[in-house]
Protein backbone atom coordinates (compact mmCIF):
# COMPACT_ATOMS: atom_id res chain seq x y z
CA UNK A 1 0.00 0.00 0.00
CA UNK A 2 1.54 3.71 -0.91
CA UNK A 3 1.28 6.07 1.51
CA UNK A 4 0.88 9.22 0.29
CA UNK A 5 1.85 13.01 2.60
CA UNK A 6 -0.23 16.12 1.47
CA UNK A 7 2.36 19.28 1.32
CA UNK A 8 1.30 22.50 0.62
CA UNK A 9 2.57 24.89 -2.19
CA UNK A 10 2.74 28.93 -2.64
CA UNK A 11 1.75 30.37 -5.78
CA UNK A 12 2.92 33.38 -5.58
CA UNK A 13 3.17 36.22 -4.32
CA UNK A 14 4.81 37.49 -7.92
CA UNK A 15 2.99 38.60 -11.00
CA UNK A 16 4.34 36.09 -13.48
CA UNK A 17 1.40 33.56 -13.69
CA UNK A 18 -0.64 35.63 -10.75
CA UNK A 19 -1.83 38.46 -12.22
CA UNK A 20 -0.21 40.64 -9.70
CA UNK A 21 0.82 40.66 -6.10
CA UNK A 22 -1.50 37.45 -5.02
CA UNK A 23 -0.89 34.37 -3.20
CA UNK A 24 -2.70 31.03 -3.00
CA UNK A 25 -1.79 28.88 -0.76
CA UNK A 26 -2.34 25.04 -2.37
CA UNK A 27 -2.36 21.92 -0.94
CA UNK A 28 -1.16 18.80 -2.86
CA UNK A 29 -2.11 15.26 -3.22
CA UNK A 30 1.22 14.68 -5.28
CA UNK A 31 0.40 17.18 -8.50
CA UNK A 32 -2.80 17.47 -7.92
CA UNK A 33 -5.39 20.07 -5.59
CA UNK A 34 -7.08 18.90 -2.82
CA UNK A 35 -7.71 22.63 -1.37
CA UNK A 36 -6.48 26.17 -2.20
CA UNK A 37 -6.46 29.78 -0.12
CA UNK A 38 -6.85 33.05 -1.23
CA UNK A 39 -4.73 35.34 0.40
CA UNK A 40 -4.79 38.91 -0.82
CA UNK A 41 -3.32 42.64 0.30
CA UNK A 42 -0.22 42.82 -0.76
CA UNK A 43 -0.88 45.67 -3.00
CA UNK A 44 -3.46 47.47 -0.60
CA UNK A 45 -3.12 51.49 -0.90
CA UNK A 46 -6.68 52.47 1.21
CA UNK A 47 -8.36 54.45 -2.05
CA UNK A 48 -11.89 54.01 -0.23
CA UNK A 49 -10.35 55.60 2.59
CA UNK A 50 -8.41 58.33 1.18
CA UNK A 51 -11.50 59.11 -0.82
CA UNK A 52 -12.68 61.19 2.47
CA UNK A 53 -10.02 63.52 2.20
CA UNK A 54 -9.95 64.33 -1.24
CA UNK A 55 -13.15 66.65 -2.73
CA UNK A 56 -15.52 64.53 -5.33
CA UNK A 57 -13.25 65.76 -8.17
CA UNK A 58 -9.87 64.95 -6.55
CA UNK A 59 -11.20 61.44 -6.41
CA UNK A 60 -11.34 60.87 -9.95
CA UNK A 61 -7.79 60.30 -10.96
CA UNK A 62 -7.86 57.65 -8.10
CA UNK A 63 -10.19 56.05 -9.72
CA UNK A 64 -7.83 55.13 -13.47
CA UNK A 65 -5.64 53.02 -10.20
CA UNK A 66 -8.78 50.07 -9.30
CA UNK A 67 -9.14 48.24 -12.68
CA UNK A 68 -6.12 50.23 -14.71
CA UNK A 69 -6.55 48.09 -17.82
CA UNK A 70 -9.80 49.84 -18.74
CA UNK A 71 -9.45 53.04 -16.78
CA UNK A 72 -12.37 55.11 -18.73
CA UNK A 73 -15.02 52.42 -17.32
CA UNK A 74 -13.68 53.11 -13.49
CA UNK A 75 -13.77 57.12 -14.24
CA UNK A 76 -17.27 56.41 -15.79
CA UNK A 77 -19.07 54.53 -12.86
CA UNK A 78 -17.54 56.92 -10.30
CA UNK A 79 -18.66 59.92 -11.82
CA UNK A 80 -22.26 58.56 -12.82
CA UNK A 81 -22.38 57.62 -9.11
CA UNK A 82 -21.83 61.16 -8.13
CA UNK A 83 -24.13 62.24 -10.58
CA UNK A 84 -26.88 60.42 -9.56
CA UNK A 85 -26.67 61.69 -6.13
CA UNK A 86 -26.54 65.40 -7.12
CA UNK A 87 -29.51 64.52 -9.81
CA UNK A 88 -27.05 65.94 -12.69
CA UNK A 89 -28.78 65.48 -16.49
CA UNK A 90 -25.55 64.90 -18.38
CA UNK A 91 -26.01 66.32 -22.08
CA UNK A 92 -26.56 63.24 -24.96
CA UNK A 93 -23.32 64.24 -26.84
CA UNK A 94 -21.26 63.28 -23.70
CA UNK A 95 -23.78 60.33 -23.28
CA UNK A 96 -22.26 59.13 -26.35
CA UNK A 97 -18.55 60.20 -26.06
CA UNK A 98 -18.69 57.88 -23.00
CA UNK A 99 -20.05 54.62 -24.47
CA UNK A 100 -17.92 55.29 -27.70
CA UNK A 101 -14.37 55.48 -24.97
CA UNK A 102 -16.27 53.27 -22.82
CA UNK A 103 -16.32 50.54 -25.58
CA UNK A 104 -13.00 51.51 -26.63
CA UNK A 105 -11.55 50.55 -23.41
CA UNK A 106 -13.63 47.74 -22.97
CA UNK A 107 -11.87 46.38 -25.81
CA UNK A 108 -8.40 47.03 -24.59
CA UNK A 109 -8.98 45.17 -21.60
CA UNK A 110 -10.53 42.14 -23.18
CA UNK A 111 -7.12 42.31 -25.29
CA UNK A 112 -4.60 41.96 -22.55
CA UNK A 113 -6.67 39.31 -21.35
CA UNK A 114 -6.49 37.24 -24.40
CA UNK A 115 -2.97 37.94 -24.62
CA UNK A 116 -1.79 36.97 -20.79
CA UNK A 117 -3.94 33.87 -21.26
CA UNK A 118 -2.09 32.45 -24.05
CA UNK A 119 0.85 34.15 -22.71
CA UNK A 120 0.15 31.92 -19.19
CA UNK A 121 0.01 28.60 -21.81
CA UNK A 122 3.72 29.67 -23.49
CA UNK A 123 2.13 30.75 -26.56
CA UNK A 124 4.02 33.69 -26.89
CA UNK A 125 3.01 34.83 -30.95
CA UNK A 126 -0.61 35.57 -29.23
CA UNK A 127 0.43 38.24 -27.23
CA UNK A 128 2.12 39.80 -29.52
CA UNK A 129 -0.95 39.63 -31.80
CA UNK A 130 -3.23 41.18 -29.26
CA UNK A 131 -0.87 44.14 -27.67
CA UNK A 132 -0.36 45.38 -31.64
CA UNK A 133 -3.95 45.67 -31.48
CA UNK A 134 -4.06 47.54 -28.26
CA UNK A 135 -1.73 49.92 -29.16
CA UNK A 136 -3.90 50.97 -31.73
CA UNK A 137 -6.89 51.41 -29.34
CA UNK A 138 -4.61 53.06 -26.97
CA UNK A 139 -3.51 55.73 -29.47
CA UNK A 140 -7.44 56.52 -30.12
CA UNK A 141 -7.97 56.57 -26.27
CA UNK A 142 -4.58 58.57 -26.38
CA UNK A 143 -6.23 61.07 -28.57
CA UNK A 144 -9.07 62.09 -26.78
CA UNK A 145 -7.39 62.41 -23.40
CA UNK A 146 -3.80 62.67 -23.68
CA UNK A 147 -3.10 59.47 -21.63
CA UNK A 148 -2.37 56.09 -22.73
CA UNK A 149 -3.45 54.57 -19.21
CA UNK A 150 -4.53 56.41 -16.41
CA UNK A 151 -6.87 58.35 -18.60
CA UNK A 152 -8.70 60.86 -15.75
CA UNK A 153 -10.74 62.06 -18.97
CA UNK A 154 -14.95 61.46 -17.21
CA UNK A 155 -16.06 64.81 -15.49
CA UNK A 156 -19.07 64.69 -13.11
CA UNK A 157 -21.48 66.55 -15.29
CA UNK A 158 -19.58 65.48 -18.39
CA UNK A 159 -16.13 65.04 -20.17
CA UNK A 160 -13.24 66.43 -20.09
CA UNK A 161 -12.73 67.80 -23.52
CA UNK A 162 -14.80 67.16 -26.75
CA UNK A 163 -13.45 64.43 -29.53
CA UNK A 164 -11.01 65.83 -31.73
CA UNK A 165 -11.69 65.60 -35.57
CA UNK A 166 -9.06 63.36 -36.40
CA UNK A 167 -10.40 61.00 -34.09
CA UNK A 168 -13.28 60.10 -36.14
CA UNK A 169 -11.60 58.79 -39.48
CA UNK A 170 -9.03 57.08 -37.06
CA UNK A 171 -11.52 54.88 -34.81
CA UNK A 172 -13.75 54.16 -38.82
CA UNK A 173 -10.37 52.53 -39.38
CA UNK A 174 -10.10 50.64 -36.53
CA UNK A 175 -13.89 49.40 -36.42
CA UNK A 176 -13.34 47.90 -40.28
CA UNK A 177 -9.95 46.45 -39.99
CA UNK A 178 -10.52 45.21 -36.35
CA UNK A 179 -12.74 42.05 -37.04
CA UNK A 180 -9.58 40.71 -39.43
CA UNK A 181 -7.42 40.58 -36.38
CA UNK A 182 -10.17 38.88 -34.42
CA UNK A 183 -9.58 36.21 -36.98
CA UNK A 184 -6.14 35.55 -36.51
CA UNK A 185 -6.47 35.47 -32.82
CA UNK A 186 -9.14 32.52 -33.68
CA UNK A 187 -6.89 30.93 -36.15
CA UNK A 188 -2.81 31.71 -33.79
CA UNK A 189 -4.59 30.96 -30.11
CA UNK A 190 -8.62 29.32 -30.24
CA UNK A 191 -7.59 26.92 -32.72
CA UNK A 192 -4.53 26.05 -30.63
CA UNK A 193 -4.24 22.57 -29.75
CA UNK A 194 -2.15 22.52 -27.03
CA UNK A 195 -4.43 25.76 -25.72
CA UNK A 196 -7.43 23.44 -26.50
CA UNK A 197 -6.85 20.37 -24.39
CA UNK A 198 -5.42 22.66 -21.51
CA UNK A 199 -8.46 24.65 -21.45
CA UNK A 200 -11.90 21.77 -22.31
CA UNK A 201 -13.18 21.09 -19.13
CA UNK A 202 -10.95 22.71 -17.05
CA UNK A 203 -11.75 24.82 -14.14
CA UNK A 204 -15.85 24.23 -14.58
CA UNK A 205 -17.67 27.08 -12.96
CA UNK A 206 -21.02 26.29 -13.05
CA UNK A 207 -23.84 28.34 -13.27
CA UNK A 208 -25.49 27.53 -9.55
CA UNK A 209 -21.89 28.31 -8.14
CA UNK A 210 -21.34 31.28 -10.18
CA UNK A 211 -25.02 32.67 -8.98
CA UNK A 212 -23.78 31.49 -5.16
CA UNK A 213 -20.65 33.39 -5.10
CA UNK A 214 -22.06 36.76 -6.93
CA UNK A 215 -19.53 35.92 -10.30
CA UNK A 216 -20.53 38.75 -12.71
CA UNK A 217 -19.60 39.61 -16.21
CA UNK A 218 -17.64 37.20 -18.71
CA UNK A 219 -17.38 34.79 -16.44
CA UNK A 220 -21.13 34.84 -15.18
CA UNK A 221 -22.00 34.74 -19.02
CA UNK A 222 -19.28 32.05 -19.97
CA UNK A 223 -21.21 29.91 -17.41
CA UNK A 224 -24.57 30.11 -19.50
CA UNK A 225 -26.02 33.20 -17.52
CA UNK A 226 -27.14 35.71 -19.78
CA UNK A 227 -26.93 39.06 -16.98
CA UNK A 228 -25.32 42.12 -18.88
CA UNK A 229 -26.62 45.64 -16.82
CA UNK A 230 -26.02 47.64 -20.24
CA UNK A 231 -29.11 45.27 -21.34
CA UNK A 232 -31.50 44.57 -17.99
CA UNK A 233 -30.79 47.45 -16.50
CA UNK A 234 -29.58 50.09 -19.72
CA UNK A 235 -27.89 52.95 -18.09
CA UNK A 236 -26.45 56.33 -20.28
CA UNK A 237 -27.52 55.47 -23.98
CA UNK A 238 -27.24 51.67 -23.99
CA UNK A 239 -30.78 51.33 -24.90
CA UNK A 240 -30.28 52.98 -28.02
CA UNK A 241 -27.80 50.06 -29.74
CA UNK A 242 -28.85 46.78 -30.93
CA UNK A 243 -26.41 44.70 -29.60
CA UNK A 244 -26.31 41.09 -28.34
CA UNK A 245 -25.29 39.77 -25.45
CA UNK A 246 -23.06 36.46 -25.62
CA UNK A 247 -23.29 33.26 -23.56
CA UNK A 248 -21.96 29.96 -23.74
CA UNK A 249 -22.69 27.31 -21.42
CA UNK A 250 -19.61 25.27 -20.54
CA UNK A 251 -18.40 27.26 -18.08
CA UNK A 252 -14.63 26.49 -18.37
CA UNK A 253 -11.78 28.42 -19.08
CA UNK A 254 -12.02 28.05 -22.80
CA UNK A 255 -15.34 29.17 -22.71
CA UNK A 256 -13.97 31.88 -20.32
CA UNK A 257 -11.21 32.94 -22.99
CA UNK A 258 -14.28 32.97 -25.89
CA UNK A 259 -16.82 34.80 -24.44
CA UNK A 260 -14.16 37.79 -24.37
CA UNK A 261 -13.56 37.91 -28.30
CA UNK A 262 -17.05 37.73 -28.58
CA UNK A 263 -17.98 40.38 -26.88
CA UNK A 264 -15.21 42.39 -28.64
CA UNK A 265 -17.47 41.74 -31.38
CA UNK A 266 -20.40 43.59 -29.71
CA UNK A 267 -18.40 46.29 -28.50
CA UNK A 268 -17.64 47.24 -32.54
CA UNK A 269 -20.75 47.45 -33.18
CA UNK A 270 -21.90 49.36 -29.81
CA UNK A 271 -18.96 52.02 -30.99
CA UNK A 272 -20.36 51.84 -34.80
CA UNK A 273 -23.91 52.80 -33.75
CA UNK A 274 -22.77 55.32 -31.58
CA UNK A 275 -20.39 57.53 -34.07
CA UNK A 276 -23.42 57.28 -35.69
CA UNK A 277 -26.26 58.41 -34.09
CA UNK A 278 -23.88 61.17 -32.21
CA UNK A 279 -25.41 64.34 -31.81
CA UNK A 280 -24.00 67.94 -31.42
CA UNK A 281 -24.47 69.94 -28.30
CA UNK A 282 -22.67 70.41 -24.91
CA UNK A 283 -20.02 67.62 -23.66
CA UNK A 284 -20.75 69.22 -20.09
CA UNK A 285 -23.45 69.86 -17.97
CA UNK A 286 -24.03 72.74 -15.73
CA UNK A 287 -22.71 72.38 -12.26
CA UNK A 288 -21.16 74.14 -9.30
CA UNK A 289 -17.49 75.00 -9.09
CA UNK A 290 -17.49 73.41 -5.82
CA UNK A 291 -19.25 69.77 -5.90
CA UNK A 292 -21.16 69.52 -2.80
CA UNK A 293 -23.84 66.52 -3.37
CA UNK A 294 -26.89 66.57 -0.47
CA UNK A 295 -26.58 64.76 2.50
CA UNK A 296 -27.46 60.86 1.92
CA UNK A 297 -26.18 57.98 0.25
CA UNK A 298 -26.39 56.67 -3.57
CA UNK A 299 -25.36 53.03 -4.78
CA UNK A 300 -24.78 52.98 -8.51
CA UNK A 301 -23.23 50.19 -10.66
CA UNK A 302 -22.19 49.73 -14.22
CA UNK A 303 -20.99 46.77 -16.39
CA UNK A 304 -17.33 46.81 -16.87
CA UNK A 305 -14.89 44.93 -18.72
CA UNK A 306 -14.40 42.43 -15.43
CA UNK A 307 -17.95 43.02 -14.21
CA UNK A 308 -20.68 44.72 -12.35
CA UNK A 309 -18.18 47.87 -10.59
CA UNK A 310 -20.52 49.89 -7.96
CA UNK A 311 -19.57 52.79 -6.00
CA UNK A 312 -21.89 53.17 -2.63
CA UNK A 313 -20.90 56.82 -1.46
CA UNK A 314 -22.56 58.77 2.20
CA UNK A 315 -22.42 62.13 1.92
CA UNK A 316 -22.63 64.49 4.63
CA UNK A 317 -23.62 67.68 2.90
CA UNK A 318 -19.63 68.69 2.52
CA UNK A 319 -17.28 69.07 -0.53
CA UNK A 320 -15.87 65.41 0.30
CA UNK A 321 -17.26 62.24 0.65
CA UNK A 322 -17.83 60.67 4.03
CA UNK A 323 -17.88 57.64 3.27
CA UNK A 324 -16.85 55.86 0.03
CA UNK A 325 -16.96 51.67 -0.95
CA UNK A 326 -16.13 50.52 -3.54
CA UNK A 327 -17.68 47.07 -5.27
CA UNK A 328 -14.75 45.34 -7.35
CA UNK A 329 -15.63 42.19 -9.85
CA UNK A 330 -12.31 41.04 -9.57
CA UNK A 331 -12.38 41.04 -5.75
CA UNK A 332 -15.28 38.85 -5.78
CA UNK A 333 -14.60 37.00 -9.02
CA UNK A 334 -11.70 35.79 -7.42
CA UNK A 335 -13.70 34.51 -4.27
CA UNK A 336 -14.48 31.30 -6.80
CA UNK A 337 -11.29 30.12 -7.78
CA UNK A 338 -10.41 28.00 -4.56
CA UNK A 339 -13.72 25.75 -5.46
CA UNK A 340 -13.33 25.44 -9.09
CA UNK A 341 -9.55 24.63 -8.80
CA UNK A 342 -10.13 21.63 -6.84
CA UNK A 343 -8.64 18.13 -8.18
CA UNK A 344 -6.95 20.20 -10.74
CA UNK A 345 -2.92 19.89 -11.00
CA UNK A 346 -0.92 22.87 -10.63
CA UNK A 347 -0.14 23.94 -13.84
CA UNK A 348 -3.99 23.72 -14.54
CA UNK A 349 -4.08 26.52 -11.65
CA UNK A 350 -2.39 28.63 -13.89
CA UNK A 351 -4.89 28.33 -16.86
CA UNK A 352 -8.35 28.78 -14.69
CA UNK A 353 -6.84 31.95 -12.65
CA UNK A 354 -6.08 33.22 -16.16
CA UNK A 355 -9.34 32.60 -17.05
CA UNK A 356 -11.32 34.55 -14.13
CA UNK A 357 -8.95 37.55 -15.31
CA UNK A 358 -8.52 39.45 -12.09
CA UNK A 359 -6.58 42.86 -11.62
CA UNK A 360 -4.85 43.51 -8.66
CA UNK A 361 -5.54 47.16 -8.49
CA UNK A 362 -9.14 46.48 -7.70
CA UNK A 363 -8.92 43.41 -5.81
CA UNK A 364 -6.53 45.07 -2.88
CA UNK A 365 -8.01 48.60 -3.57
Amino acid sequence: MIRTQEITLNLGPQHPSTHGVYRCVLTLDGEYITKAENHTGYLHRGLEKLAESRTYTQFIPYTDRLDYLSGMLNNWAYVASVEKLMGIEVPERAEYIRVIVGELSRIASHLVFVGSYALDLAAFTGWMYCFRDRETVLDLLEMVSGSRMTFSYMRIGGVAEDLPDEFFPAVKKFIAEFPKAIEEYHKVISGNEILIARSKNVGVLSKELALAYGVTGPNLRASGVPYDLRKVEPYSVYDRFDFEVPVLYNGDSYDRYMIRLLEMEQSLKIIEQALDQIPDGPIMAKVPKVIKPPAGEVYHRMEISKGQLGFYIVSDGSPKPYRLHIHSPSFVNLGVFPEIVKGCNIQDAIVVLASIDIVLGEIDR
